[in-house]
């Protein structure tokens, strides 16, 4: 069976990002000048698969990978950390292992132990501060990468950033570290409010949608590898998909299946939109249904005609305050974006559906 040339379902493997070169040069001259770097963006964006390609690309560093998604715990953090440090390879795994051992730790059994019997359980936040020990001895033997995705859910376990803050403090110029996360406001919370540990201590740069150039390029590509002409297909996703990477590989793979090899593309536009439409319906309608209904409504009005105080959000009883908060919240939790023409739902088909479903 012939493979897509548009995966689109998890984070890519390194050799397939496409479209971010000058996101990647950038990141790799702040890691090389050991600047300490928060990646931000929506979900579904490309931060995890554009930070593998960073880490492939860094050949001169071990790259320690720690993903903290949906953390609750000092426990959870520890055995995150212990995760990623076990699991790293080279002149940095093999120092890890050893600094671990002289720290009485034995790395990759850190879960085992804190699932244990009670009264054999190790402090958890002995645990964690051991485990960030390791980092830092280990880091100031051998060139090594730290990327913490999904940081923002440190936020949830009191105590872990400030732990990790401390740890690291005095050897920001000893490792190179990233971190990045899917709830924008929250990201930036933790490195610009006075509060946070983290306050002033990373440089903050933004993923941003794929350019309409990048898309056609990957559009053009991908058909041509297959034996298919992608016509003008490249425009039309970029004009609907407004370069979110994931939907505009998905889109890209529905109308490629649509094609026959010696065909266009763009002559299969309608059977792909229509592909996605009915794969994605059921998952988008119970999605819609778990926001309260003032959410909702603003969802539906910035769908339809790209503001909160139009003709649309007339019609739904739309309340100023009330649109003002959702707003607000949507925002913060990656749903919406506000851009330079004000403020758009950040997932195109999300708001096609919201079009088809609720139409005016």
């Amino acid at each position: 069976m012939e493979l897509s040339p548009f995966p689109y379902q998890g984070p890519l493997s390194p050799e397939l990002v496409s479209g971010r070169d000058a996101l990647l040069a950038d990141l790799t001259q702040r890691i090389s000048e050991r600047r300490v770097t928060t990646l931000l963006g929506p979900r579904r964006y490309g931060k995890t698969s554009v930070l593998r390609r960073l880490a492939a690309d860094l050949t001169e560093m071990s790259t320690v990978w720690v993903d903290l998604y949906e953390v609750v715990s000092v426990a959870d953090v520890a055995v995150r950390f212990d995760e990623g440090l076990s699991a790293t390879r080279g002149a940095f795994g093999a120092l890890a292992r050893q600094v671990a051992v002289g720290l009485s730790l034995n790395l990759g059994v850190v879960k085992v132990q804190l699932t244990g019997p009670a009264r054999n359980r190790p402090d958890p936040a002995l645990a964690l501060h051991n485990l960030l020990e390791v980092l830092v001895r280990a880091a100031d033997r051998a060139p090594a990468l730290l990327v913490v995705d999904e940081f923002s859910f440190i936020a949830d376990v009191p105590g872990a950033a400030g732990a990790l803050r401390t740890a690291t403090q005095h050897h920001y110029q000893d490792m190179g570290m990233i971190f990045a996360g899917s709830h924008p406001s929250m990201m930036r919370a933790l490195f610009s409010a006075r509060a946070e540990p983290f306050y002033g201590q990373a440089d903050l740069v933004e993923i941003g949608p794929l350019s309409a150039r990048a898309v056609e390029e990957i559009v053009t590509a991908g058909f041509a590898a297959t034996g298919r002409d992608a016509g003008g297909l490249g425009g039309l996703l970029a004009s609907f998909a407004r370069g979110h990477p994931q939907r505009t590989m998905q889109l890209a793979d529905a109308c490629w299946r649509r094609t026959p090899p010696g065909e266009r593309g763009d002559d299969h536009w309608a059977e792909g939109l229509a592909d996605v439409r009915a794969a994605t319906a059921e998952g988008l309608e119970l999605l819609y249904s778990e926001f309260n209904p003032g959410k909702r409504s603003v969802l539906r009005s910035v769908a339809q005609s790209g503001t909160l105080y139009g003709a649309e959000a007339d019609l739904l009883d739309l309340s100023k305050g009330t649109a003002t908060h959702a707003r607000r919240s949507l925002v913060n939790k990656g749903d919406l974006v506000e851009t330079d023409s004000g403020v758009q739902l950040v997932d195109p088909v999300m708001a096609d559906w919201i079009r088809y479903r609720f139409p005016l």
